[in-house]
């Protein structure tokens, strides 16, 4: 059940079970519609738009901001190379790693996958986030996410 305060205050129980639920639920009916639209999940877009967008990326660049294991990230790209959206390059100055890049099918899929993402999002948080109560959880988040990235804290370990 939502909570937004007790007595004024932030009850940070009620505000985590808040944040996890909404991530959670916004998390799977974008997973339903890209699923449905374009045969990929929400994992897979948000891989394929970061690679759009840091061409030249390494698994563990990925790994990184997704704050998830190597393991899990080089599945995941496998998944995505098996599919022929994504191919990996030897790495010039470490032949350990590879570049990662999307293929022309890759690219033209994050597109319109990128669009349905955007009007479902859009759709499923209308009105709720261009007055001031929205900019401002917003700005909230975005604030509490630098914060946790600077001071590296909820990385996997292992």
């Amino acid at each position: 059940m939502a909570s937004k305060s007790r007595g004024g205050r932030v009850h940070l129980p009620d505000f985590f079970a808040d944040l996890v639920r909404c991530e959670t639920r916004l998390y799977n009916a974008l997973n339903e519609c890209l699923r449905e639209r374009h045969g990929i999940v929400t994992s897979q877009f948000e891989f394929l738009r970061f690679l759009r967008d840091h061409p030249g990326s390494r698994v563990a660049d990925l790994a990184a901001e997704f704050a998830i294991g190597i393991g899990a990230t080089s599945k995941g790209i496998d998944r995505l190379d098996k599919k022929a959206w994504v191919i990996r390059r030897t790495n010039p100055s470490d032949r350990r790693s590879s570049l990662l890049e999307l293929t022309d099918d890759g690219l033209q899929l994050v597109a319109a996958a990128e669009a349905t993402f955007t009007e479902t999002l859009a759709e499923l948080t209308a009105g709720l986030l261009g007055g001031p109560s929205g900019l401002a959880a917003v700005q909230v988040l975005s604030e509490l996410r630098s914060v946790l990235e600077r001071d590296r804290i909820g990385l996997p370990t292992g």
